[in-house]
């Protein structure tokens, strides 16, 4: 888009000037607010309108995941997913654009980017791949078996093995522990009668969000859902209960690897909650780090120095996870240097304790910056705004604009992390993974130890 409209330009011979400065200006007089209508049948309808973004997308976000599945049938929502895509892609491939799927812990989202004058087609084929998917033997074996293949895949993905087995543990009999794509023993046993009880339980109106981002109009959309999805029944979806943290660890040691991983993590706050916020700005003070970046010797961050000055890591990097009424935060690390993983454990650890005790206002404000521009500037496509809309929407019922998502950083001071360091992390139970050659990772019970130990 942006280069078509430059080569335009030029060949117009304009000025740059009046061909760039006014259309952005002009972008941002029309972004608006997000507006949320509800149908009759409790669907959920939720835009935020930009004439000028060039093109829209449209998303169908469902509150059901790997977490709203049995053990028993582990992979259930994922393999839906797949089957409810290929069932669509070749019609939405007439109509021209992107269409998109995803499957988490907690939601599914199918979301198609098109252009505007393409909405109202982009809507019908949604409608239909959530409530007339066909379901039969055929389609799942081949999804079965696209499904075992990303499985296989996933296998060399060792950060997302160290995440998968970080949730196991922490989650630990829990549903929201169980890997997404579930595990091959699972996937191999669902038959079509599954995936019909589990869309028949949880695709029901009142546990779907309809989003637009981009060239859509909020009214012209709710008109298009009252057509396309009036008819669809509510869903009578088991209620979950809060999961439970435990402290754990997983270890899965092999020497043959050329580096170690590690993650270790904290019981987190829910999403968008007060709390959620404040880990955000904890999450920026610890930092991400890479030993191949250009400044890497002089980032903001205490524990980057450290690593840096004595080459405890190949790359680290804080985060935090947020779910509806539980979350993970903590550090993940990669490292060659794996004779010093007990150096890099105990240095985190460290700046841990710092949290709750000696941060100082100038790192809180610099953090505050960060995940000012790390929350806004990541919403730089209708794709981004679309998704965040839906999550949002899905979790709390409403989505916080931009300004009130400033506001609610801006309020965050010093007192508010130490505060929020000392709930979650000051002798709180902690899970760890570590995957890779980790001989020298640091016993379970010191680490638990540590997290009350004030003499560093």
């Amino acid at each position: 888009m942006a280069s078509r409209f430059l080569s335009t330009a030029l060949q117009a011979n304009t000025g740059l000037t009046k061909q760039f400065v006014r259309p952005l200006a002009t972008a941002a007089k029309q972004s608006t607010a997000t507006r949320i209508t509800t149908l009759p049948n409790g669907l959920t309808v939720a835009t935020e309108e930009n004439a000028s973004s060039g093109n829209a997308t449209v998303g169908v976000f469902v509150d059901a995941g790997s977490r709203h599945e049995s053990a028993e049938k582990n992979g259930v929502a994922n393999l839906f997913e797949h089957i409810a895509v290929q069932g669509q892609a070749s019609r939405f491939e007439k109509i021209g654009g992107v269409l998109y799927a995803q499957t988490g812990r907690e939601q599914t989202g199918f979301a198609a980017k098109t252009l505007g004058a393409n909405v109202e087609q982009s809507v019908q084929v949604l409608a239909d791949l959530v409530q007339n998917t066909q379901l039969d033997s055929s389609a799942v074996d081949s999804q079965r078996a696209a499904v075992l293949k990303q499985q296989l895949a996933a296998e060399s993905d060792y950060e997302s093995v160290v995440f998968d087995h970080l949730h196991a543990t922490a989650f630990m009999g829990e549903s929201l522990g169980r890997p997404v794509a579930g595990v091959k023993e699972t996937v191999e046993n669902l038959t079509v009668e599954d995936l019909v009880a589990f869309q028949k339980q949880n695709y029901g109106s009142d546990r779907i969000v309809l989003v637009g981002a981009g060239d859509v109009e909020h009214d012209a959309l709710v008109r298009l859902a009252e057509k396309s999805f009036g008819q669809l029944e509510t869903a009578a979806a088991p209620e979950i209960k809060k999961a439970n943290f435990t402290g754990s660890e997983i270890r899965l040691r092999d020497d043959v690897l050329p580096q170690a991983r590690v993650a270790l993590a904290v019981e987190g706050a829910p999403y968008l909650s007060t709390d959620y916020f404040n880990l955000l700005v904890m999450q920026a003070i610890m930092g991400s780090w890479d030993k191949t970046l250009g400044g890497a010797a002089n980032l903001s961050s205490k524990l980057s120095t450290i690593v840096n000055n004595n080459h405890l890591a190949n790359s680290f990097s804080a985060f935090t996870k947020g779910y509806k009424d539980t979350g993970l935060w903590g550090m993940y690390v990669a490292t060659e240097n794996k004779d010093q993983i007990d150096d890099f454990v105990h240095f985190t650890q460290k700046e841990w304790v710092r949290l709750s005790t000696s941060v100082t206002e100038s790192e809180v404000e610099r953090a505050k910056q960060q995940v000012r521009a790390g929350l806004l500037l990541s919403l730089d496509s209708t794709c981004a705004v679309a998704h965040d809309i839906g999550s949002q929407v899905l979790a709390t019922g409403k989505r916080l604009s931009p300004e009130e998502l400033k506001q609610t950083i801006n309020k965050i001071t010093v007192g508010d992390v130490r505060k929020t360091a000392y709930k979650y992390l000051w002798d709180q139970e902690l899970a760890v993974v570590g995957q890779g050659p980790i001989e020298c990772l640091t016993d379970y019970l010191r680490v638990r130890g540590n997290m009350a130990y004030n003499r560093f």
